[in-house]
């Protein structure tokens, strides 16, 4: 039986063992017994992001914990395979260190190799030589995977394009095709005055287009789409924080509020970020 003595630190066999005894029948807890793959593949993303978060506030103590979160997911899917038979986490453990190694053949290879050092794109080179020849295995984009957040699934879509020379040479036409993609947007919303279903999906088409050159400008600017607008939500919420505590200051809330005066107190919470 495990016991936690808050003796010794606890290991990774520890929780591989606590895991084992979530998922006993009999003895175990009923909702851990419950879980498939599917239905803890939305904990493991939502780990993912709180990782990210702990890492963008600078939050060590909390980037320990999130990373204790997520290791957890990994140790879930793989007791899930092991009770299926079809592979153990020991399997994962040497299926990543076998595939580091061999991406890293300026480190880990020959003497020759380690001289030569790491050759511009050795990565992806190594990779697709580990996955054989795309194209006879259907699209080029068909390993992009369709789980991923749409703004990083775009911009891998479309460097997987360019690598094939299917892409714009500078930014300067990506800037007029966002012109373009906006202004057909707006054609498309005054001719869409009835609301229809059939208006609202052209709306939802167009605007969709919008947001996948936006991707494409992120990528040409050698940006990360979702880590800029992460930042852009974070502003949002320190501004809007900075007009709820002036308001705060009169014994008001923004209910009590107009949108004079908030977009007023915005400016300058603006001007106070910037230092005027």
């Amino acid at each position: 039986m495990l016991v936690d003595n808050n003796g010794a630190k606890k290991t990774l066999p520890d929780l591989l063992a606590v895991m084992a005894a979530l998922r006993t029948p009999g003895t175990g807890c009923p909702w851990d017994l419950e879980q498939t793959f599917a239905t803890i593949a939305p904990y493991t993303i939502e780990e993912a992001y709180e990782v990210a978060d702990a890492i963008a506030h600078d939050d060590i103590a909390g980037l320990k914990d999130e990373l204790g979160d997520l290791l957890l997911q990994v140790v879930y899917h793989a007791r899930i395979a092991q009770e299926q038979d079809a592979f153990a986490f020991d399997d994962v453990i040497d299926a990543i260190t076998r595939k580091m190694i061999r991406r890293h053949p300026h480190v880990f290879g020959t003497a020759e190799e380690r001289a030569a050092g790491a050759a511009p794109g050795f990565w992806d080179h190594i990779k697709a030589q580990e996955k054989g020849d795309e194209a006879s295995a259907g699209s080029l984009l068909d390993k992009v995977p369709t789980a991923l957040p749409a703004l990083t699934r775009a911009t891998k879509l479309q460097n997987k394009a360019a690598k094939v020379g299917f892409d714009w040479p500078s930014l300067s036409p990506v800037l007029a095709k966002l012109k373009e993609e906006l202004a057909e947007l707006e054609v498309v919303m005054a001719n869409s005055a009835s609301g229809s279903e059939a208006n609202t999906h052209a709306i939802e088409e167009e605007f969709g287009d919008l947001l996948f050159v936006i991707a494409n400008v992120a990528r040409h600017l050698k940006l990360d789409p979702e880590a800029s607008l992460r930042a852009a939500n974070q502003k949002f919420v320190r501004r809007f924080g900075y007009i709820e505590e002036r308001l705060a200051a009169n014994g008001r809330t923004p209910s009590d509020s107009d949108l004079a005066e908030m977009d007023t107190l915005w400016d300058e919470a603006k001007a106070k970020e910037r230092g005027l």
